[in-house]
């Protein structure tokens, strides 16, 4: 069952470090925007770009899978169709506790696989503005 009470949604942003897959270099882009201020809060934000070396001053790594430190969210700004793959690099972690979509972002179907694994799934909500209200 998906993440939706507030309890719930408190509770994973109690988390410390978030890979941010599809991290964006360019300032302007939520996908750059998002982490940026979630970094600003105190979080430990692991960029995952094929085509950066470095954003927000951290390394960025070409996928969730050569990440080499421990994760506790998965943040996806990627296409719908391409969650399912990312869930399942984010399955064959021990590491990752939650698998969260931005606005838009849904795939029912790994959502399922990822929660049916025990994981925390939250789709198609905005990290920024859930810590925004909540925090």
């Amino acid at each position: 069952m998906p993440v939706e009470s507030d309890a719930e949604l408190r509770d994973i942003l109690e988390y410390d470090t978030i890979a941010v897959v599809g991290c964006s270099s360019s300032p302007g882009k939520a996908a750059h925007d998002i982490p940026k201020y979630m970094q600003s809060n105190g979080y430990r934000i692991v960029p995952v770009n094929p085509f950066a070396d470095e954003i927000l001053g951290e390394k960025a790594y070409d996928s969730l899978s050569e990440v080499e430190e421990e994760v506790d969210v998965v943040d996806v700004f990627r296409p719908s169709e391409e969650v399912a793959d990312i869930v399942d690099e984010a399955l064959a972690r021990d590491d990752v506790e939650v698998i969260w979509t931005q606005l838009g972002i849904r795939d029912d179907d790994a959502a399922k696989k990822a929660e049916d694994a025990g994981k925390r799934v939250v789709q198609d909500r905005c990290l920024k503005v859930e810590h925004s209200r909540l925090a």
